[in-house]
This record gives structure tokens, C-alpha cells and sequence, in this order.
């Protein structure tokens, strides 16, 4: 039997600990998690690209199965260049359901194999967003507990030197 090997796109600026949370739950069920980082250029984005897979493969480095790369243009079509069939999207509240339901409907219109599966984050991050982190970090206030230490880093590092 082939490998199942799903894919968790997003913009991911930064990852928090619900993206943690939410890698580590689709690793159960999938063989393989390729976490993908979009290049929208239409998003004003506080991390470059390749600070944000920087920070993600830091933040998942002890797991095993667990990779990040990036991609711009059809998430459709980074999933066929990868061979994967499954995209995990994360689910916080209910008003996220409207977008993502249909963006799965699109997806699976643009490409008939694919199947998007919800997954709920811990209880603790339903309410984490990497918006609010950016503006708690702004702030100067402590983002350790929403959060790995390298994102933590780099929030300090962005915000000081935006403040010079």
C-alpha cells in the first residue's frame, strides 16, 4: 500500500502552537505531513518565505515524518507534484468553516482525488491565530506560551528592529 501523505497549506506567519498541535494530530492518521507554506504575493506577510519554513522546520524538527516546504500558485497542483491525495486544514471556530468548506469544494473540483480533512486543534489553542500573535508581540508582550522558542526569537528579532 502506498504511502498516505497529506499536506497542511497555509500562510503560517507565524506557526503557533495550534499549527503544532494540528501537524501532530494529522501525523497519527497519515504516514507522512508535508506542511506548505503559501507564496501569496496578494498577502502582505510579516516573515519572507523562507523565514517561515526556517521557523516551521526548527518548531518540528523531532518529528520524524514531518516536512515543510513552500509553493505559490494552485495548492491543487503542489499536491499532485508531491503525490498527495489529503489536505489538512485546521479548524478553530465555527465561522472558519464557511471559507474553508469552500475552498475543499473548489480544491476538489480542480482536482477530483483530493480530500480536505478538518481537524479541531487542543481545546487551549481555539482561540490562537498567528494575527493575534503578531499584535501581542508588537506589543512587547511575552508570546512564549503561543509559541515555539525560535518563532519567539524571531517575533523579538522582527519587532526590535521594526522599532529602530
Amino acid at each position: 500500500m502506498p504511502a498516505m501523505i497529506a499536506v497542511y497549506p497555509g500562510s503560517f506567519d507565524p506557526v503557533t502552537r495550534g499549527h503544532i498541535d494540528i501537524i501532530e494530530r494529522a501525523l497519527r492518521l497519515f504516514d507522512r505531513v508535508i506542511v506548505a507554506v503559501s507564496n501569496n504575493y496578494a498577502k502582505k506577510h510579516l516573515f519572507t518565505v523562507q523565514e517561515r519554513v526556517g521557523m516551521i522546520r526548527e518548531s518540528v524538527s523531532g518529528l520524524d515524518r514531518a516536512e515543510v516546504g513552500s509553493f505559490s500558485g494552485l495548492l491543487v497542483d503542489y499536491l499532485k507534484s508531491k503525490k498527495a491525495r489529503v489536505v489538512i486544514r485546521g479548524l478553530r471556530v465555527i465561522s472558519d468553516m464557511d471559507y474553508e468548506f469552500q475552498m475543499a469544494a473548489m480544491n476538489r473540483r480542480l482536482y477530483r482525488d483530493v480530500e480536505t480533512v478538518f481537524l479541531m486543534p487542543d481545546e487551549q489553542h481555539t482561540y490562537l491565530s498567528s494575527s493575534m500573535v503578531k499584535e501581542v508581540a508588537r506589543m512587547g508582550i511575552a508570546v512564549k506560551p503561543f509559541v515555539t522558542a525560535p518563532v519567539e526569537k524571531a517575533l523579538r528579532s522582527k519587532f526590535r528592529a521594526a522599532a529602530r
